[in-house]
């Protein structure tokens, strides 16, 4: 898909978005008529992992130029501006601080790779400044920011796509077309898992190293000490930057389960789990299960064990949908197989670029990231529907957000099904925003 735009992928393969009836689906007006064909520049911020990939992929899709890479780790900066700069004509300009980038009136969109408390208030920033977003998974760090980006999406007028990539996988939206159809009569569960094997984790305290503007880096989190081990990776273990296993991988299999059971907000929410398996500094569960229910006498649970990599139905991760007829097996990346209420299988739709593992969240579903960014791109250009706006992955991660809070709390949460807000719990209700370091706090 490197020299063919998605809606060429879509018209080729047969397949087309019409008639799904989505509600995740809408049309932007972001160029003016007729220029279809304009060059989209992108700034990418955060390229230590999953930003440097990200980089790769919007600089090899055609018509598009990656302008600047921004980071404040200045080695994977570096880095990623050599990496990108083997993929298109012009060397992207280095900035570390990425709002020096907004400034550029030149730059058409941003790309959002930062750690889990960097994504809305960089969205929402990006939004005021006039730029169009992609923001990876999870939208937000906490409800409330996820309220004030769809504020800003509308008020700014700016298209925003969150990475949830499977929500442009061509295989996945024909599982959902067969859901709404009836083929496994009405769905009323999905069961939802994610298995890994991750070690102990252990911070220090020790000086900032020269590489790094760890004062950026924080940004809108109160202002903590440097400790060690920390950057890159494990901040995803510690409440005040990271949202745990839960919204780190979970959100993925979550969306899908929603977007197939066709629901929306819940209104109970429970969730189970701990620190289980090591005796280390991690805050958030290794090991937890959590359940949503919802109107209509429906239900999503989600199983997560990061330390143990035993596969669950032979995948490491993935979706069933149990219905009145029958089943759908989803293992998490481009393809299911959908069973009759005897288990015979009625339907196997298959993907020669599903990927043996699923863990790397780079490499699921093959190339289910590019149909996502294509579709990004296309759909800054009139062409394409968005797959995965912020109205919609709201919902989906609030309800593993309402998750975490439960676990916190140890509560069970009763919702408002109608808002998806706390009712009557001060406790939890508390852990629906977050304070900031003052002067950085998001605002629309």
């Amino acid at each position: 898909m490197k020299t063919q735009s998605r809606r060429t992928f879509l018209k080729n393969s047969g397949i087309t978005l019409a008639g799904m009836g989505l509600s995740a689906l809408y049309m932007p007006s972001v160029f003016a008529q007729g220029a279809p064909n304009k060059k989209i520049v992108v700034a990418v911020v955060g390229v230590n992992s999953r930003g440097n990939y990200l980089a790769k992929l919007f600089a090899a899709q055609p018509d598009t130029e990656v302008a600047y890479i921004c980071d404040v780790d200045l080695r994977a900066m570096n880095k990623t501006i050599n990496d990108v700069a083997k993929i298109q004509k012009r060397k992207p300009k280095a900035e570390k601080d990425f709002r020096k980038a907004l400034e550029d009136k030149g730059v058409d969109a941003v790309v959002i790779a930062m750690p889990d408390h960097w994504h809305a208030p960089a969205a929402i920033l990006a939004c005021s400044m006039g730029k169009h977003v992609y923001v990876e998974k999870p939208i937000s760090h906490n409800p409330r920011e996820g309220e004030l980006l769809i504020e800003a999406a509308k008020k700014y007028n700016r298209l925003v796509q969150v990475g949830s990539q499977r929500r442009s996988g061509t295989n996945i939206q024909a599982m959902i077309r067969d859901l709404r159809s009836g083929i496994i009569g009405k769905p009323y569960m999905a069961k939802c898992w994610y298995a890994n094997g991750r070690g102990p984790t252990f911070l220090s305290p020790g000086p900032v190293p020269d590489w790094l503007d760890y004062d950026l880096w924080q940004g809108p989190a109160p202002r903590m000490p440097y400790q060690n081990n920390l950057i890159h990776y494990n901040w995803h273990w510690f409440w005040h930057w990271g949202t745990g296993e839960a919204l780190n991988n979970g959100t993925h299999e979550v969306d899908v389960a929603r977007w197939g059971l066709n629901v929306d907000f819940p209104e109970r929410v429970t969730s189970a789990g701990g620190r289980y398996c090591f005796n280390d500094d991690w805050e958030t569960p290794d090991t937890q299960t959590l359940s949503a229910e919802f109107p209509d006498k429906k239900m999503i649970t989600w199983e997560g064990k990061s330390c143990n990599k035993y596969k669950t139905e032979g995948s490491d991760r993935g979706v069933i949908f149990y219905g009145e007829k029958g089943t759908v097996y989803y293992p998490g990346a481009n393809s299911y197989t959908i069973y009759d209420s005897e288990g015979k299988i009625i339907k196997s739709e298959k993907d020669n670029t599903d990927s043996k593992e699923t863990n790397n969240t780079v490499s699921a579903g093959g190339n289910l990231d590019e149909m996502h960014v294509c579709n990004f791109l296309d759909s800054l250009r009139g062409d394409a529907v968005i797959t995965a706006s912020p109205d919609d992955l709201f919902k989906s991660t609030l309800i593993v957000q309402l998750g975490n809070i439960a676990w916190r709390t140890g509560d069970t949460l009763n919702i408002d099904s109608r808002t998806g807000h706390i009712l009557n719990n001060a406790k939890a209700e508390a852990l629906w925003s977050r304070s900031y370091e003052p002067g950085w706090e998001p605002r629309v």
